[in-house]
């Protein structure tokens, strides 16, 4: 039925599209956790830093319902803060709905993932960072070397190794990207650019009760999700000449 279906296929077509273009967008900010541990590092107040790295690290224990029940509070029609503010000061003369938008959902999606798993992610750069022999920038500073210079020479290359680990795992995880935050932040208008695999599995099997299309699909998706892994794991060998499996 995936392919010998017209309609389906199109669907298929549909789903894959969402799913690749949401976790392309993905990969591309997957850089944000990097730049943002080498900044925190950077600050010297003690204090301030464990305040903004605990204030980043908590959107990633707060379950997606909580995240879309902020998200109504701020963009709703009826008592959004966004809307209300738009209107007080005149740029807009009626609310925006724009949580049932279907413009740019991929983007406001990549938006939501970056905002609760920006502090969480920068947590395993932020270990590697505390690895790095203190003495390289002993030398440096010895040597003449900038705050930017010694970034871009010992601590980038001290968590390279760090980020091509995590950014193969990621490619594996290519067309896995989840479900509840897809789920809550789905509805009517937004549905067709929204919906991505693990959703529509959701959909088929569980709402239409066609159990084993949302079987074949899901081993589907499992078989990708190997190829994937086993060719990230041989361009790593091939880059790096080191492997992950």
């Amino acid at each position: 039925m995936m392919v010998s279906n017209e309609v389906q296929r199109a669907e298929m077509i549909r789903v894959l599209r969402n799913t690749f273009a949401i976790s392309s967008l993905g990969i591309l900010t997957s850089i944000l956790p990097v730049i943002f541990a080498i900044l925190l590092q950077e600050i010297k107040s003690t204090k301030f830093k464990r305040i903004v790295q605990t204030f980043t690290t908590l959107p990633n224990f707060i379950s997606w319902v909580l995240v879309y029940s902020f998200a109504f509070m701020m963009f709703s029609v009826d008592n959004g803060f966004i809307n209300k503010l738009l209107m007080n000061l005149g740029w807009i003369h009626t609310p925006t709905n724009i949580l049932a938008s279907d413009h740019h959902t991929w983007l406001a999606m990549t938006l939501w993932s970056v905002w609760k798993g920006l502090g969480w992610g920068a947590i395993m750069y932020i270990a590697a960072i505390t690895g790095i022999d203190p003495e390289l920038y002993e030398a440096a500073r010895v040597d003449g070397a900038n705050r930017f210079k010694q970034i871009w020479h010992i601590t980038v290359p001290g968590i390279i190794p760090t980020y091509f680990v995590l950014l193969i795992l990621s490619i594996a995880n290519f067309i896995n990207n989840g479900l509840d935050q897809y789920f809550v932040f789905a509805n009517a208008m937004n549905m067709s650019n929204i919906e991505v695999l693990d959703l529509y599995v959701y959909n088929i099997g569980m709402a239409n009760s066609n159990f084993g299309f949302a079987t074949a699909v899901s081993i589907m998706k499992s078989l990708v999700s190997l190829f994937l892994l086993f060719g990230a794991n041989g361009l790593s060998k091939a880059i790096r000449g080191e492997s992950i499996i």
